[in-house]
């Protein structure tokens, strides 16, 4: 198996509305085979090919009197 490089990474809060208008923007992005990802001045380009993986992940963790869910995309 080869060595994974990280290009560009970001985990940052947001309300769901925030992240559903992020997600529906990328989606048409993705139609044009080219997405670029911003971070503060960091910018990266992506050439997006017509068969990808799609990986989902549902996550449930017990914090102090209460449980977080999170759902993961890649």
């Amino acid at each position: 198996m080869g060595k994974e490089v990280v290009l560009f990474a970001s985990e940052e809060p947001h309300s769901l509305k925030d992240v559903a208008a992020f997600l529906r923007e990328l989606a048409d992005k993705l139609d044009g085979n080219e997405v670029v990802l911003r971070k503060g001045s960091e910018e990266l380009a992506v050439q997006i090919p017509n068969n990808v993986v799609l990986e989902l992940k549902v996550e449930e963790e017990e914090k102090k009197q209460r449980t977080q869910r999170s759902l993961e995309i890649e």
